[in-house]
């Protein structure tokens, strides 16, 4: 059989195997059709989720970093279809320009953003972690952030704006 047809054949085979799955994605739901082997990181981006970013795609920098019923996952090791009927929120999802989320305005704020390529998932993995540790030590940072990198700010901007954004989120929740 001559080769083309053999590449032709594996490609109808592969599109039969695509399926629909919804993702629901920063409070809405997000029709995808994506073959078994696509990451989340993929289907985010492909859906205009571009604040996800693709940095190394082995889940050794966090830029990628989405929560997924709270807690931060690395999308380019997450396949897809296992996010079908979860929660997952980026970092656009935890607010906007005219409500930031207390994490967004810190960062700011604390000039916690230099190239801004690694933001998204640092602001990510701090609010898993503000979630679980509403009072974080210096180490309990460190160890939240551990699976972030960033070459531009040395950490030592975005820990300060972590502890505001804790400070602000601890005094919202007493006033509750």
């Amino acid at each position: 059989m001559p080769k083309t047809k053999v590449l032709a054949k594996g490609k109808a085979t592969a599109a039969a195997r695509d399926r629909s799955i919804a993702l629901r994605v920063n409070g809405r739901i997000v029709e995808v059709r994506t073959p078994p082997h696509r990451t989340l990181l993929e289907a985010l981006r492909d859906a205009g989720f571009v604040e996800v970013k693709r940095g190394c795609e082995k889940g050794d920098c966090g830029a990628c970093a989405v929560l997924v019923d709270g807690i931060a996952v690395d999308a380019c090791l997450t396949m897809a279809w296992t996010a079908e009927g979860r929660e997952i929120v980026t970092a656009a999802g935890l607010g906007s320009r005219e409500a930031m989320h207390p994490l967004q305005r810190a960062f700011v704020e604390r000039g916690a953003i230099q190239c801004g390529y690694c933001t998204p998932g640092l602001i990510v993995a701090a609010q898993s972690l503000l979630a679980k540790t509403p009072d974080p030590s210096e180490d309990d940072i460190r160890h939240g952030l551990s699976g972030n990198l960033c070459r531009c700010t040395g950490y030592a901007k975005v820990f300060e704006a972590i502890r505001d954004a804790a400070s602000e989120m601890r005094g919202a929740r007493r006033r509750r």
